[in-house]
């Protein structure tokens, strides 16, 4: 959590930017000044990425479990309040006005694109706090929470990817070297496109698709992870791809950040002036005690009914029987094996959909 969060205040001035900025701006690894600001942006001000992620912590502990329902909620609370950002799908989902079984597919059928990194940016916390349960479980939870927003296949999958992750990190094994048998246990219909992005010999330069999408954005945050052996590295490495740097700078902070010590485990400079959970937590060390919480919490049994008890309200439809229009061939029909509730339809990402 309290990489995930440094990353996300060092990305965030840089989001959407072109590639090279930030080290050309700060040339020296721990040269101080790092934690800079601006786009809007305090100096170690969180964005919605964390945000989001404290809103499934506090969901998760205050609730003894996942409850779905109650994430939602919390999101959609925090929506209404008015974040200095959120992303254009996440909004719509949350303040189209429907329950929250019902509001990403809906979504979905309207806009015919769903596939942002909306559900990724926001996962460190429930990848912390499922590790402990073991592979499918924390795959199985990073699928249900995706698709509280998205409803597209490739957010849960890429979600379920980046749990298992952390869950190999967090294990002291080397997540890069996981990737082969994490794949496996991708869905099918998915399995190529993340094979693709997250291979050894990708690069960033191959991507089809703008990094506000899901399998790019991962791969990304991957590609970052290689070639590098600290967290200091990693983030750079993110933060230099430009694009959506904030989110992209989230991921490998999560595998690669250690968690014994909330100071000594980050770069010289970025903490020492602010706080990188400013705005949510209060502070890097109330971070550092929700992520002893979450895990710890993770390995508990539930108190609340099980998300396997959250049958789904939404009827499958198929988009040209019912005269949804579709825009071209690639539109396909999911409608296999959600686990719990949503069953929507995949499509390809478009830039102007972020999130």
């Amino acid at each position: 959590m309290v990489g995930s969060a440094v990353g996300d205040a060092l990305g965030a001035p840089f989001e959407f930017g072109p590639q090279g900025v930030f080290s050309a701006r700060f040339p020296t690894p721990g040269g101080g000044g790092e934690m800079c600001g601006g786009g809007g942006w305090e100096p170690g001000e969180a964005t919605d990425d964390t945000q989001m992620a404290v809103l499934v912590a506090e969901s998760l502990l205050q609730r003894g479990g996942l409850d779905l329902p109650d994430v939602f909620a919390r999101f959609q609370r925090w929506a209404a309040a008015g974040p200095k950002d959120i992303g254009l799908q996440t909004e719509d989902v949350l303040t189209n006005g429907m329950p929250w079984d019902l509001a990403a597919a809906t979504h979905l059928r309207v806009n015919q694109r769903a596939a942002g990194n909306g559900s990724l940016m926001r996962a460190s916390t429930s990848a912390v706090h499922f590790a402990g349960a073991g592979r499918p479980a924390t795959m199985d939870a990073a699928r249900r929470i995706a698709a509280l927003t998205h409803g597209d296949r490739a957010a849960w999958e890429g979600t379920a990817v980046f749990h298992e992750l952390v869950r190999v990190a967090l294990a002291d094994a080397d997540p890069l070297g996981a990737l082969p048998d994490i794949l496996a246990h991708v869905h099918p219909d998915h399995r190529r496109r993340y094979a693709t992005v997250l291979a050894p010999d990708w690069h960033p330069d191959q991507a089809t698709e703008f990094n506000g999408a899901v399998w790019p954005c991962l791969g990304s945050a991957v590609r970052a992870l290689r070639g590098t052996n600290s967290f200091e590295g990693a983030i750079r490495a993110a933060i230099d791809l430009g694009g959506d740097t904030d989110t992209v700078a989230r991921s490998p902070a999560a595998s690669r950040v250690p968690s014994t010590d909330c100071t000594r485990s980050l770069p010289a400079g970025p903490h020492r002036s602010t706080s990188p959970c400013q705005g949510s937590t209060g502070g890097c060390c109330d971070c550092l005690t929700w992520s002893i919480s979450l895990a710890n919490s993770g390995n508990r049994p539930r108190t609340t009914p099980s998300t396997a008890d959250l049958t789904p309200r939404i009827p499958v439809s198929h988009p040209r029987r019912d005269g949804i229009p579709v825009p071209s061939d690639r539109f396909r029909v999911v409608i296999d094996d959600l686990p719990t509730q949503l069953r929507g339809s995949a499509t390809e990402f478009h830039p102007g959909q972020r999130r």
